[in-house]
């Protein structure tokens, strides 16, 4: 194990640090081992103070924002987990809203409407941070992130703050030139369009319920496993759905009975359980169709 006591008593917080902090309390899926420590900062000077002292020591770190998306291994996490939860808060500009990276999506969907802004109603009720939402380029109902996202303000690997301009050609389906650098998203900037604040709760609550009649609120989840493909010619889902997967259960980790591109954590799954599913569901789909499913959720941890 990493000897990250000593690392500790090196960062002078305000903030949290929890030792074999169980990641389960911090994920979507209410799975995951222990963190070797987690930490909470209070603000975006003790982040800058935690990660300077994880590069200068070669301390391995992870940034987690809600614990959406992801599936953090049995073992636990190596190193640091930095959970961006504290650094939040939202500015409204013009049509420009620009938010810190831990706030919540739905927050920040919430406080456009409420300022009669457009744009973002397709990722109210997603369990996201904005953070996470922008280094995934998150989508849904046909719409990007990246479709109304401006500026990015990161960490480079020197810890100096950056204002980067978006470019449209960096982004791609679910991809952002984020998951290939150590940037730190710090705060994003939205370009967002005027918009009637009735007409803006009306399309949020048809999103909310669109999830609720797909079962994402029942049990926990990382939401969807696989990115869609057109070349499929059908949603994923559904492709699933096809090859007979839907309800498949390993221990108590099951094929929602929703929608076949979610799986469900029905009591206490292991993620090997999900693991399993994930490449049986692999296996059967290219075993049926000759297609290979790309996953969207991203294993976390030591596997």
């Amino acid at each position: 194990m990493i000897n990250v006591r000593k690392l500790a008593e090196k960062i002078n917080i305000k903030g949290r640090l929890l030792f074999e902090e169980p990641m389960r309390y911090h994920t979507s899926f209410k799975i995951g081992g222990p963190a070797d420590l987690f930490v909470m900062p209070s603000g975006q000077e003790e982040l800058k103070r935690i990660l300077a002292a994880c590069f200068e020591n070669s301390i391995p770190f992870f940034i987690l924002g809600s614990g959406a998306n992801i599936l953090v291994s049995d073992s636990g996490i190596r190193g640091v987990v930095i959970d961006m939860e504290n650094i939040r808060g939202i500015e409204v500009e013009g049509r420009r809203v620009s938010s810190y990276a831990g706030t919540p999506m739905t927050d920040l969907s919430l406080e456009a409407c409420n300022n009669s802004l457009s744009g973002l109603e397709f990722i109210y009720s997603m369990p996201g941070s904005v953070g996470g939402s922008v280094w995934m380029n998150a989508r849904c109902y046909g719409k990007s992130i990246s479709d109304v996202l401006e500026r990015v303000t990161i960490f480079d690997r020197n810890l100096f703050l950056q204002e980067l301009k978006v470019k449209k050609d960096d982004f791609g389906y679910k991809v952002s030139p984020f998951q290939k650098t150590r940037e730190i998203i710090l705060k994003a900037t939205f370009r967002l369009k005027p918009g009637k604040r009735e007409e803006s709760q009306r399309e949020m609550d048809r999103v909310r319920r669109d999830r609720e009649t797909k079962g994402h609120f029942l049990f926990p989840s990382a939401g969807s496993v696989f990115k869609n493909n057109r070349d499929f010619g059908m949603p994923t889902g559904k492709l699933l759905e096809k090859a007979g997967l839907k309800g498949l259960q390993v221990g108590e980790a099951r094929i929602s009975d929703f929608h076949a591109n979610i799986i469900i954590n029905t009591g206490k799954a292991r993620a090997s359980d999900v693991r399993e599913l994930i490449e049986i569901a692999e296996e059967k789909v290219l075993e049926k169709f000759g297609f290979r499913l790309e996953r969207e959720i991203i294993f976390v941890g030591e596997w």
